[in-house]
Parts: C-alpha cells; structure tokens; sequence
C-alpha cells in the first residue's frame, strides 16, 4: 500500500539544517534511480547484452517513497528521477504523483522546490500528459543524433521516430524540454550545428555532455571522447555565445544562443570538473546511496529500512553518508590510462 500525504496534511516541521558535506557543500539535489532497465542500449552506458538486477533487490514504491521523505527532511529541495529509463517501471507516473505533494510548500517547510524527470523519450507519447499532472514542469530528453541511422547505432535497439513523437508530445503538454545530447568525436561532432537549429526551433535547450569513462560497454570511449573546451570554440565561430547566470541546480554551464534565443548547456566532467559547487547524491533503485558518481564508495539504506528503522533512523544514516562525501570524482580517459573509471555503469546509477 502507497503511503499519500494530503495537501491538505499539517505542514511538516523543518527538523534540522540541510545536510553539510565535510567540504561545506549543502547537499539539496537527490537523483533518483527507479529501475535500472531500459528499453534502449547506448553505447556509452550499457553493454549489448545487460545483466539486469533480479526483482527482490530493487525497492518498491512505498519504500522508495519512504527514503525520498527522508531525504526531504534532511534539506533536499530538488528531485529528479532517473533509470535506466524510469518510464519503462510500471506505475512510475503515480509515484512521481506522490512525490508531487511535497511541492508548493510554503517557506520554513519540508518540501520540493523543483520535481524532474530524465527519459530517453521513447515513452513520453504515452506519459507526457501524466507527468505534468503530477507536477513535473521540466524534463531532460537524452538524444545524441537527428539522424535515424546514427540513433540505431549509438542506441543499438532505438528509434528516433518514436523519441522524436515523444519530445512533441511532452512539448504540446506544457513541459520544458532539454535536450541533453552526449558529444562523441567521430559519431555525432558533425551534427552540433543543426541540433542547435533544431531545438531552436521546437523551443527546447540544448545541453552537451562529455563521455565518462563509466563501466565495461563492449566500446572502446577512448577515440571518442570530444572535449567541450574544443567544441565550444568551434561553436563560438559561427554563432553568438552569451555569458548568462541561469542555474538549474546541476553541474551544466548555459550560454544562450544570440540566433535563436535557447539556452545551451556543457557539462565537463573531465575538462573542468564541477565538484567545488557539487549539491548532489544519487540513490539507486537497489537503496545504495551514492555520494559521488564518479567514485565506488557508498551506503546502502535498503537494509536499515527493511530492518523497520523510522524516519528519524533513516536521516541519521543520511547524515552518516554525506559525511563520508568525497571533494571530487577521479574520471581519466586516456591512452595510457584505464578507461573505465568506475565499474558500475551508468544507467545503474542514475546519471
């Protein structure tokens, strides 16, 4: 049974400051990982033939719904759900409903700033509407190529069509739409151009994302990393790149674009890491709390909560966590260098 909180409910009391990291960093951003199965097999997050986790490891709702409040009340204020692909989990949009009530909450008050969801957009056609009902007004859409053939092999199983259907969709049911587009020399450097065009002219931002050395795909990343220091000035040769102060909450870095008015993102890992200003965990869809995704260590918060540990016992444990974040991640990609900089892959993690 799915514990609701009505909107209605006595408003709940602030317990304690927002969660302090050793650095002094305010932890407020949890991502969330519902499931770390996707109906797609990106080169640079999976393998070709994934192991998947068996069911009886992943939370369910109700218990996810329990940490989330945790975390809530610990200072969190922004929350974006993940996978894998976090539409392919069945009743995913009701529990997104749930996590909803925790939004408008006045000042002073445990609650959501801000509640987000990243998709590959394959599913969007039939949840854009549900997702907006439940208080989501902004969501990422990964999508590396317009070009059809380029989406099937970096995808491996995808079709762009159907993305393409979904983003409309989510366009005509009032959400904002960002584009998250991962840049890869040799695949997709050739298309920056015109996907800049083109989310210009569907109303959508763009952002850039470097690759990160992130688990055994079966692809070599090495000849494929693209740095963004490198693409912005290519970029800056042929359109008007404006210094702005806008700020989500994540590690992107905006410009907005002088031509078409949209806001253009880069996210640089490995050329200019943004750890000093990081404000972020992730939590898995197995309870696993990871403080920094680009390092191993990390707390598991499903055995404390199947042991029946109370709200109160599941913040400590928060706490205990934060405590042990590190100041920054470790990526390397190079020749002379491992390139898998951790072992667990990325859609099991969240992004």
């Amino acid at each position: 049974m799915t514990i609701t909180l009505p909107r209605t409910a006595t408003p709940v009391p602030v317990s304690s400051a927002p969660v302090t990291d050793p650095f002094g960093r305010s932890i407020s951003y949890l991502r969330v990982s519902v499931t770390d199965r996707c109906d797609m097999r990106c080169v640079y997050c999976m393998a070709e033939d994934m192991v998947f986790l068996p069911r009886a490891e992943v939370l369910s709702f109700e218990e996810m719904q329990r940490l989330c409040g945790a975390f809530i009340r610990s200072g969190v204020r922004r929350m974006r759900i993940t996978g894998g692909e976090p539409l392919v989990r069945r009743g995913v949009v009701e529990f997104m409903s749930e996590l909803g009530l925790w939004l408008g909450r006045g000042e002073g008050e445990c609650g959501l700033d801000e509640l987000t969801l990243t998709t590959n957009g394959s599913r969007l056609t039939e949840f854009a509407e549900g997702l907006y009902e439940a208080g989501v007004r902004r969501i990422n859409v990964s999508l590396d190529t317009l070009d059809a053939q380029r989406f099937k092999a970096v995808t491996r199983v995808g079709s762009l069509d159907r993305t393409l259907d979904g983003i409309a969709h989510a366009r005509a049911a009032g959400l904002a739409v960002r584009i998250n587009t991962v840049a890869m020399r040799g695949v997709n450097e050739d298309e920056f151009d015109e996907l800049i065009s083109w989310c210009g002219r569907i109303g959508a931002d763009l952002c850039l994302i470097e690759t990160m050395p992130m688990g055994d795909t079966g692809e070599d990343r090495t000849d494929r990393y693209l740095p963004l220091s490198l693409v912005r000035s290519r970029l800056a040769a042929r359109w008007t790149l404006q210094e702005i102060g806008y700020r989500t909450g994540g590690p992107a870095r905006y410009v907005r674009i002088g031509e078409t008015g949209r806001r253009l993102g880069f996210i640089t890992p490995m050329t200019h890491n943004f750890c000093e200003s990081c404000n972020r965990v992730r939590l898995n869809c197995t309870g696993t709390l990871y403080m920094c995704l680009g390092q191993d260590d990390a707390a598991d918060l499903r055995e404390p909560l199947r042991r029946g540990a109370s709200d109160d016992d599941l913040m400590h444990e928060i706490r205990l966590a934060i405590a042990r974040k590190p100041k920054g991640h470790d990526f390397i990609i190079g020749r002379r260098q491992d390139t898998v900089g951790v072992a667990r892959h990325m859609s099991a993690t969240g992004g």
